[in-house]
């Protein structure tokens, strides 16, 4: 298990990275640290790893603080966007490396059957002689992995581990990845700001903005049951739309339409309705298509993704997306009447915090 306690990091030019990081990691959970650059989340897998020192706050393994032990003592395995391969060393090499040095190094051939061992495990077997210059960018990150996994650590880190992959191949990757830390029983930290990555590999997910969590949780959660309106726009592709309401009695109310807020389910309010002003929340996919619409448009651009169709209107004088079925034939410059379901609205204050 893995407990971040009170994380603080400040820089000597007094930026703060990370503000009283708290997280408990279960042991054999695979999880993800999101969020845009900049939001803190590699700065703590360094100070997991032994890179960064933290201003304040505690790390524990298994009860045990690690601040202050040397990196090579952590028993981790670390795995960078560069791969840091040698390149003059073969395949097998660079895998027994980190076996074959140090105070408690393997004798040469117990170190190349365990890594002959591991490379079967990712698959790679194939390569022992080839040196990293002539291999694939997929195939460099395996050995990457594989040259972490052979020291048999207790936690695998993975910073940004694919994102200089095309894009067939991080999905091809990512899920070799998934297997294979479950496979092996491994605890894992994967950072990425991809987040279809985290939502696909993840048994949870911390969500990070400007040094803070803002939302750790299971992947469906983060996008269904957002804490925040920051998480409700970083997670969802089309981006979620968001319009600023006005209350007026039980009425929400905006230039081209009203939200009836009798409709709305009294057992999904978290708090009051204190103020006047409010942020809707609507997924592209909640708008639909009505008879009895709530307001009614024109379609600006029609954006076809396989089986759905992204389609671009204007509303209250701002962009808005609606995502319809492929074979609903709807063209640009045609009239949409668009209605929302109420249990699938979002509402936010003015500060961002969820309401509904």
């Amino acid at each position: 298990m893995i407990e971040i306690e009170n994380l603080r990091k400040v820089y000597d030019n007094k930026y703060e990275a990370l503000k009283s990081i708290n997280l408990t990691i279960n042991n054999s959970e695979l999880v993800c640290l999101l969020g845009p650059s900049g939001c803190g989340k590699t700065t703590i897998l360094n100070i997991i790893a032994g890179l960064l020192d933290p201003t304040s706050g505690d790390i524990k393994f298994d009860g045990k603080s690690i601040i202050g032990m040397h990196p090579k003592d952590r028993d981790i395995g670390l795995v960078f966007q560069n791969y840091a391969l040698y390149p003059h060393m073969s395949v097998i090499d660079n895998i027994m490396f980190p076996l074959v040095v140090g105070s408690n190094k393997l004798p040469k051939a117990e170190a190349k059957k365990r890594a002959q061992e591991y490379m079967k495990i990712t698959k790679i077997e194939s390569l022992e002689d080839k040196k990293p210059g002539t291999m694939s960018g997929g195939q460099q990150q395996r050995v990457a992995i594989t040259r972490a996994l052979v020291q048999n650590p207790k936690i695998l880190l993975l910073d940004e581990p694919l994102s200089n992959l095309d894009a067939r191949l991080r999905l091809q990757i990512r899920e070799e990845i998934r297997s294979l830390v479950k496979r092996i029983n491994i605890t894992t930290i994967f950072v990425t700001h991809d987040q279809e990555e985290a939502l696909s590999i993840s048994d949870r997910i911390v969500l990070m903005d400007q040094g803070i969590v803002q939302q750790f949780d299971r992947p469906q959660n983060l996008y269904l049951e957002p804490a925040n309106l920051f998480v409700a726009k970083f997670m969802g592709n089309p981006i979620i739309n968001t319009f600023e309401m006005l209350k007026q009695d039980n009425t929400l109310v905006s230039q081209d339409f009203s939200l009836d807020l009798k409709k709305f389910d009294k057992d999904r309010f978290k708090c009051d309705l204190d103020g006047d002003k409010f942020i809707v929340g609507i997924r592209p996919e909640y708008f639909v298509l009505s008879h009895t619409p709530l307001f009614k448009t024109k379609v600006t651009v029609k954006e076809l993704i396989g089986k759905d169709c992204i389609l671009n209107f204007e509303v209250n004088n701002q962009a808005a997306k609606i995502i319809v079925d492929t074979n609903s034939n709807i063209e640009e410059g045609q009239e949409l009447a668009i209605s929302v379901e109420y249990e699938n609205i979002y509402l936010f204050n003015l500060e961002g915090k969820r309401i509904y």
